[in-house]
């Protein structure tokens, strides 16, 4: 049998006792609902930035985000792209044509004023650090400059936090993950290392994007690795925790007869 021979500080799930299983599925799982409701999130915020399309992510989407339009003020490619569903036609034309004629704060009071408030305070009352503070005709002027993208202290706020946050979880998910039986073992090893390059590609590819668009493919590409690899380890995991039969492998090393059934195939 050409098996390789198991390291000896492996351990698979089934070695493992019963509570550092049930102590990784809770990780598992928890982990799991808030990076579905991270993708929910990046997906609300960034489709139809570019496009007008919010059902949508889109290549444009992302250089509109972090690189800004060039055409229009913030305010207009925001009610361009993913706020265009969020005012009747009428409302979102007036707000457009008073930040395109100077937004003078005589016709913001008439004419912008009770729409801001009916519409857009709710969300936009500066009490969200990541949303524009629409509260008072001086935020307000402020988002009628050119769209630039994402400010250049914005991306550095949001990418240590990235960094940081996306670190811990990959490393719990990787570490949960190590003890899972898979070979070649040169692709566990790719599986485990991947998210961590593909996250600085993607955090270094926000401040590339305002430089040359086409990096904003590598967001794409990046974000894509995260998800696949995250969602790999995560069923891989899952699967050899609870519902697997021990490799052929892990028996031998325990010991005593090998049920038949339990055996599987060498890989």
């Amino acid at each position: 049998m050409n098996e390789i021979q198991l390291h000896r500080q492996y351990r698979h799930f089934s070695e493992l006792p019963y509570s550092t299983r049930v102590l990784f599925t809770g990780a598992l799982l928890v982990l799991g609902l808030g990076y579905l409701f991270a993708m929910i999130y990046v997906f609300h915020t960034y489709a139809g930035k570019g496009t007008g399309n919010p059902m949508m992510l889109s290549y444009q989407d992302i250089v509109v985000a972090y690189s800004g339009s060039g055409k229009a003020s913030r305010l207009e490619s925001a009610l361009r792209g993913s706020m265009a569903a969020m005012l009747p036609r009428d409302e979102l034309s007036t707000l457009v044509e008073w930040s395109r004629s100077g937004a003078s704060r005589a016709d913001y009071e008439k004419l912008v004023r009770p729409t801001l408030e009916k519409r857009c305070l709710t969300c936009h009352d500066g009490s969200n650090p990541h949303l524009a503070n629409l509260d008072g005709f001086d935020n307000v002027k402020k988002v009628t400059e050119m769209d630039t993208g994402t400010p250049l202290f914005t991306l550095v706020r949001v990418s240590h936090i990235h960094l940081f946050g996306m670190t811990f979880i990959f490393f719990i998910v990787g570490y949960i993950f190590s003890h899972a039986y898979l070979r070649p073992v040169w692709f566990k090893c790719a599986v485990v290392g991947l998210p961590f390059l593909s996250i600085c590609l993607d955090i270094l590819s926000w401040y590339f994007t305002k430089l040359y668009h086409p990096f904003a493919f590598v967001v794409i590409g990046a974000g894509a690795v995260n998800g696949l690899s995250f969602t790999f380890m995560w069923f891989v995991s899952m699967y050899q925790m609870w519902f697997s039969s021990p490799p052929q492998a892990v028996l031998v090393r325990m010991g005593g007869d090998i049920p038949k059934a339990a055996v599987q195939p060498a890989e």
